[in-house]
């Protein structure tokens, strides 16, 4: 049973640290009914049974109010144990010039989003019932001799859908600028492509290159040849006339002519 409740504590922690940002060390703002309760069933030290409630890796700094520590002491001898106890934690700092109720006070310091991430310990119902309709506010109470923190209620869990939906899904004008981004993008890359163009050479010649082999727009085009010289005869060399056989036919030529 203690197993399956430390896990469900484990998941509601896990909870507000993912959707509202709890980190450690968690802070606790505790009222005068929970101390009260504390001192009632022996759940001491306090700090120590809020970090095994928490599963914290150590134990969470404990604050109360000047408002809360003002109700103690008018509600006299039955709560003086209480009184002196809350005395010796950290004051929270509330902006009330005159003494407020606890409740009235504890609901001031959390405001609209509990900005400073506290986990409320309260046994006041009323005031329990009120928190849960703040988003972000974790509530602890005790039991007995056991210490629980409350499920997150409908409001929280709603709320903390909303939250993240509104992340997910852009504004108008976070969605115009987006849409700016892409053209100077595009124009950026055409510079860059128009100088990359002029400088740029073909893989096949880097390639070519790299092997040793020259470019072939460096060749000079082929001319037409004459005929092939293996496919050729080869001329016969005209016989050469001796002297007399010249003088032979130099007279013939003359006969001829008369």
């Amino acid at each position: 049973m203690r197993v399956k409740r430390r896990s469900k504590n484990r998941k509601v922690v896990r909870f507000y640290a993912t959707c509202f940002g709890f980190r450690e060390p968690y802070r606790v703002l505790v009222d005068g009914t929970f101390v009260h309760h504390l001192l009632s069933h022996s759940l001491l030290p306090a700090d120590d049974a809020l970090q095994s409630l928490l599963s914290a890796s150590r134990p969470p700094p404990l604050f109360t109010s000047k408002c809360v520590l003002a109700e103690l002491r008018r509600l006299g001898k039955s709560h003086a144990d209480a009184f002196d106890a809350a005395a010796l934690l950290a004051t929270a700092k509330c902006e009330h010039d005159k003494v407020v109720s606890a409740v009235d006070c504890v609901l001031s310091l959390i405001g609209e989003k509990n900005p400073e991430h506290f986990f409320v310990a309260t046994q006041d119902s009323d005031l329990r019932a009120k928190l849960r309709e703040v988003p972000g506010v974790p509530v602890i109470y005790g039991l007995k001799s056991s210490l629980f923190i409350e499920q997150p209620s409908v409001q929280q869990r709603k709320f903390a859908q909303l939250d993240e939906e509104k992340r997910l899904h852009m504004g108008k004008s976070e969605y115009q600028k987006l849409l700016k981004v892409p053209s100077d993008g595009k124009a950026a890359a055409s510079e860059n492509a128009s100088d990359d163009e002029k400088n740029r050479r073909p893989i096949s010649s880097l390639v070519e290159n790299a092997l040793g082999v020259a470019d072939k727009s460096k060749f000079k085009k082929k001319r037409p040849k004459g005929p092939n010289p293996l496919s050729c005869k080869k001329k016969k060399p005209k016989p050469q006339l001796s002297a007399a056989q010249n003088q032979k036919s130099c007279l013939l030529l003359m006969q001829h002519k008369d």
